[in-house]
């Protein structure tokens, strides 16, 4: 990463964040917030993790707090897994504390008919009126292996490589995964893009051409 930020991507904070915030994370064992917050511990993410949910102080040792605007420093990534009708209003709070970029795990929208639509118009609204890219909604979620980064919600790891995945389907990059897994294969990184209401995957590709972790 260069220590000159006008030479970053402007993927740099989807990819290499220096600090995370799960919305939506809980301790409740199997929650989807749950497993977020257990796979970025699990992975070993280098960077600041923070919690962010009203109902609690810490989330399996990780500090939490009411809201991303309160978090004590400023986020590169939010990942959110929250009811739907929520996220556009937490799109709009990420922007505002100065989030660069955000996960969205939750599903309800454009697949669910146009009251979703209707809201996944406005999370995208949100989203460009901050200059905040959004990876997905209802995707798997992220992961770059060489900087411990896993903000997915699948059970199990890749194992750093140079072998770079996008997919528009959660399913197939768990499947590729279990593969990988039993091959010793891995990954730069693994990209689930469900709805790309935003992040579409030619951008992904143009960034994964210019990548260094990612072999040609």
């Amino acid at each position: 990463m260069s220590a000159d930020p006008s030479l970053r991507h402007y993927f740099a904070p989807l990819f290499e964040p220096a600090a995370v915030a799960i919305v939506g994370a809980g301790g409740r064992k199997g929650s989807v917030g749950s497993v977020l917050i257990e796979n970025m511990l699990a992975a070993g993410y280098r960077g600041q993790l923070y919690a962010v949910n009203p109902k609690h102080r810490e989330v399996l040792g990780v500090p939490c707090f009411p809201a991303i605007g309160e978090v004590p420093r400023r986020v590169d990534l939010a990942v959110i897994a929250t009811p739907a009708p929520t996220v556009p209003g937490i799109i709009e709070q990420c922007g505002a504390a100065g989030v660069r970029a955000a996960v969205v795990i939750s599903a309800g929208f454009s697949e669910a008919g146009p009251a979703g639509a209707k809201l996944e118009r406005a999370l995208l609204e949100n989203a460009r009126r901050h200059r905040l890219r959004v990876l997905g909604p209802n995707c798997l979620g992220i992961m770059r292996p060489e900087v411990g980064l896993n903000a997915t919600f699948a059970r199990g790891h890749a194992r750093p490589g140079s072998l770079g995945l996008i997919s528009q389907s959660g399913a197939v990059c768990t499947a590729m995964l279990d593969w990988a897994a039993a091959h010793e294969v891995g990954f730069s990184c693994v990209v689930s893009l469900g709805g790309s209401t935003d992040v579409d995957f030619g951008e992904l590709v143009d960034y994964l051409v210019n990548d260094p972790k990612t072999g040609h």
